[in-house]
């Protein structure tokens, strides 16, 4: 039986269409107005989509808030997300956004591995705390970064809406570019996985989203023994809108405590 409707989003969220537009829009905004203070396309690696921005506050930055972009390991870029720093920087961090290759050129076990390199660039170019948030399957590899088996100096995850165990997605047409199998599920699935000693977590998801998202996002927090938050109100889409809010309950969840 095909999962393919669990975790079909746009679908379910009312104007779905109209959000890709305008996050372009906003991104190309606020990388605009940012100046000299997004450094753009920073390689990682020798791939072409192994490459981060990094935007900075006006002062010297606190730490470093890493953000993954979602869309299922199959589709996404960096720059369409560029105004999510906004309330990082103006909470005086700096903010990395990488890219990463995507399926079907990529196993998923092999962006882990490229998300973990980028995020180790951008702790050695920013001094401080580094924490992960990401969203989707972003989020997943957001948890990925926090997880024992991976050697990374992250001090907190906050993955949105991830997605925590694997296994369902072999069960979907998305399989046939992510190529998953039983024993990849077992290694990247951050709910079958133990959550490094030192690196706090908390689960964020809107209440509004689709069942197998409200699922994922408790199972991991159930497994890992952390708080998850179900924001109210929120979709699949406007889930990451705090991101770009330096006082918002996200934000909060992903800097408080910190710097």
């Amino acid at each position: 039986m095909s999962l393919d409707d669990d975790y079909a989003n746009g679908a379910y969220i009312k104007g779905g269409d109209a959000y890709y537009p305008r996050w372009q829009r906003q991104s190309q905004a606020f990388r605009e107005a940012m100046g000299p203070r997004a450094q753009l396309g920073l390689a990682y690696g020798t791939g072409p989509r192994q490459a981060m921005d990094l935007f900075l506050p006006d002062t010297a930055p606190k730490g470093v808030l890493v953000f993954v972009h979602g869309g299922y390991w199959i589709e996404g870029h960096r720059d369409l997300w560029s105004h999510l720093a906004a309330g990082a920087t103006a909470r005086g961090w700096a903010c990395a956004l990488p890219s990463y290759t995507l399926a079907p050129a990529a196993h998923i076990r092999d962006m882990t591995a490229e998300i973990a390199a980028a995020v180790a660039l951008a702790g050695q170019r920013i001094r401080g705390p580094v924490v992960v948030t990401g969203h989707s399957a972003g989020g997943h590899l957001a948890a990925r970064m926090g997880c024992a088996d991976i050697a990374a100096n992250v001090v907190r995850v906050v993955p949105i809406s991830p997605l925590s165990d694997l296994a369902p997605l072999m069960q979907t047409s998305m399989n046939a570019d992510l190529r998953l199998d039983e024993a990849e599920c077992a290694a990247e699935s951050p709910a079958r996985l133990h959550l490094r000693s030192g690196t706090g977590a908390h689960i964020w998801v809107g209440t509004q989203e689709r069942p197998a998202f409200l699922w994922h996002a408790r199972l991991l927090s159930e497994r890992w023994g952390c708080p998850w938050t179900p924001e109210a109100g929120r979709h699949h889409f406007d889930i990451i809108d705090g991101l770009s809010d330096p006082m918002s309950p996200l934000m909060r969840a992903c800097l408080d405590g910190l710097g």
